[in-house]
């Protein structure tokens, strides 16, 4: 049975990956010194410290993913449709005429698919670390789904 403070501990070092929203890679920071502060003391805390960082680095790893799907995607079809007057006009007007979607539909919706995705991750990611921090304090174990232990 494990301690108040430790599923208090192991509930908190889940919610810190939230701080991500407030502070830039606070869902990193936080998580990193409330496990390595704990990880020696209780096997309770060090199981949850661990599933909170590899699910977070798992996330970074599938964002990037998406991003080296869309971001190629939207400039490549950018570019395709962006007229050489535009870059080497003087003028300080700039006007794109005649965006053709026509042969990069098929592109443009993988890219947007990316997109959709992204935004899919994150919302269950919000999700997951509310639930991850109810189990932890309710003292169950609780491993992310399709997370890549990238620390054991």
């Amino acid at each position: 049975m494990e301690k108040s403070s430790e599923k208090n501990t192991s509930a908190f070092a889940h919610l810190s990956t939230l701080s991500q929203y407030i502070i830039p890679f606070g869902n990193y920071i936080f998580p990193i010194i409330i496990w390595s502060s704990y990880k020696d003391k209780s096997e309770f805390v060090d199981h949850h410290g661990k599933q909170a960082l590899n699910f977070q680095l798992s996330l970074l790893l599938y964002t990037l993913i998406l991003a080296l799907i869309a971001i190629p995607i939207f400039v490549t079809v950018f570019l395709q449709n962006l007229p050489i007057e535009a870059v080497f006009n003087d003028n300080e007007d700039f006007y794109i005429r005649n965006f053709n979607f026509d042969g990069n539909i098929g592109l443009l919706s993988i890219g947007a698919t990316a997109v959709v995705l992204f935004g899919l991750l994150k919302f269950v990611e919000f999700f997951l670390v509310i639930y991850a921090s109810i189990k932890a304090s309710n003292g169950e174990l609780y491993k992310y789904p399709l997370t890549i232990p990238f620390i054991k």
